[in-house]
């Protein structure tokens, strides 16, 4: 036997266990942190079309005296029919006199007005801590077998100085249905109390806003939540932030995690996250974002750590019906790794300046697109 291969052939075989070695240190720097994957490789949110029109509007049936449309809220998918809860802004002063409306689908296009969930009082004085109501979100607890319904409550005044006061100090009320089972997802809704609010525990990057959004999901027994707040006591608004919150039932009590906070998904805007876990593993959350015509989106291996933000063109012509994509309403998971989207935004430019001084012109609808998502 040759000397030199009795050298060479270990060689060989050393050069094949150090790239081993740093392939499994690599695997598992990915599945530690994966704040730090470039995710846009590994998975993908792509959009496989765009419904050309808004399926619900101020024009449709139901909505007669909403003045102004809806914003944000969401869809969840029973057996073959489309339930969805949102924020509909009925009058002046627009986002203070709010209602809750429950509309149900069977092909995602029709749409019959069921009720209204809740209405706000629309006092202007910031008396009224339920002033201006948003964001109902409903959420299913298998353990108690019953549907939760979670939402932000508002003071509303008129803005003073830099101070937005149109809507703030944000708390968060959990309400139940008191019919049990998934049926029971119509209500009616019977208010608990608040699960979440400004206070002693609000973290430095919190502000005037208060919590201003929040959507649970369970990993493991235990449920975490995003929640979201803004120093909206100052002009310009610097940021939109959200944070994690943990609690050993859906029910609470609710604590806001001290550490990694905000979350890292974005850096400047996110708002009103809503997650969803997937059957092959992992979770989606989907929300709001500063780019037109887009969503944004972020995944998570264990629903607790997560991927910086992607965003997602759901709109390819711009301002084709959607001139400001706005919320969306959560993913609908359709099968085969396809998803329906249904998300808000305004039919015509918004004159932000405006709006945010309380003076309404716009109108907001609802659309959908179809998704899918690629591993």
């Amino acid at each position: 036997m040759n000397h030199r291969s009795l050298i060479v052939i270990p060689s060989f075989l050393l050069v094949i266990f150090c790239c081993f070695v740093s392939y499994v240190k690599a695997q598992t720097q990915i599945t530690t942190t994966n704040s730090s994957i470039p995710v846009n490789e590994m998975h993908q949110l792509v959009l496989i079309k765009q419904h050309p029109s808004p399926v619900i509007t101020t024009l449709s049936a139901g909505a007669e005296g909403n003045l102004f449309g809806f914003e944000g809220g969401r869809a969840v998918k029973i057996g073959e029919t489309y339930h969805l809860f949102t924020s509909e802004m009925v009058s002046d002063p627009i986002w203070v006199k709010m209602k809750f409306g429950y509309w149900q689908s069977h092909d995602r296009i029709n749409w019959k007005r069921i009720s209204t969930i809740r209405e706000s009082s629309g006092d202007f004085t910031a008396k009224d801590p339920c002033a201006s109501l948003w964001s109902p979100l409903p959420v299913f607890d298998k353990d108690e077998n019953q549907w939760n319904l979670f939402y932000v409550a508002y003071k509303s005044a008129p803005n003073e100085g830099q101070r937005f006061l149109i809507n703030h100090e944000g708390r968060i009320w959990r309400a139940v249905s008191e019919k049990k089972g998934i049926e029971g997802i119509a209500g009616p809704y019977k208010d608990i109390g608040i699960i979440l609010q400004p206070g002693k525990e609000s973290q430095s990057w919190e502000g005037l806003q208060g919590t201003d959004s929040f959507f649970p999901w369970k990993v493991n027994g235990q449920w975490y939540a995003f929640y979201g707040s803004a120093k909206t006591e100052k002009k310009p608004i610097e940021n939109w932030l959200v944070g994690l919150a943990t609690a050993p039932a859906i029910s609470g009590p609710w604590k806001r995690l001290r550490e990694g906070n905000p979350s890292p998904i974005e850096k400047h805007f996110i708002e009103n996250p809503i997650v969803t876990s997937l059957k092959d593993g992992g979770w989606l959350a989907v929300y709001d974002i500063q780019k037109p015509d887009a969503i944004g989106w972020a995944f998570s291996e264990d629903g607790i750590h997560w991927s910086a933000g992607n965003s997602l063109k759901i709109q390819t012509i711009t301002g084709e019906w959607c001139k400001d994509v706005r919320t969306p309403m959560g993913l609908i998971d359709e099968g085969n790794n396809r998803f329906t989207v249904f998300y808000t935004g305004f039919e015509q430019v918004p004159v932000w300046e405006r709006l945010l001084q309380g003076k309404g012109k716009e109108t907001c609808a609802i659309g959908f697109a179809e998704l899918e998502f690629k591993r």
